[in-house]
């Protein structure tokens, strides 16, 4: 089974950037639409970017339109999530995914697997 595992969390004041990195298992990454999910204390998970097989392609909530930004190195069988100017709102545990259609956008449900996450805290 395909696994994931996340990267790069941490503590940052607001303004400030992170880059989160999600490296997966497998001979089968490049047929794989990638997402990012983040889910706050007592929220719901919500969707954050997605990535096509390819990379040619991306989708992003607009609460972080133009701050952050997700590619992939299929040669290197990961994903990255550059996150800029930060927001206390943006706290959350941040999770990859992996959908074997190939590209799943904001539909969590068309998500195949699931890292196990990494911890965001900005602080205000």
């Amino acid at each position: 089974q395909v696994e994931l595992v996340e990267s790069g969390g941490g503590l940052v004041q607001a303004g400030g950037s992170l880059r989160l990195s999600c490296a997966a298992s497998g001979r089968t990454f490049s047929s794989y639409g990638m997402g990012w999910f983040r889910q706050a204390p007592g929220k719901a998970r919500g969707f954050v970017a997605a990535i096509n097989r390819s990379g040619g392609r991306t989708n992003y909530a607009d609460s972080v339109k133009g701050r952050f930004t997700t590619s992939r190195d299929n040669a290197k069988n990961a994903v990255y999530l550059q996150m800029n100017s930060l927001k206390p709102e943006d706290t959350a545990v941040y999770y990859c995914a992996a959908s074997r259609t190939g590209y799943s956008g904001s539909d969590h449900q068309g998500y195949d697997y699931w890292g196990q996450g990494t911890q965001v805290t900005v602080s205000s």
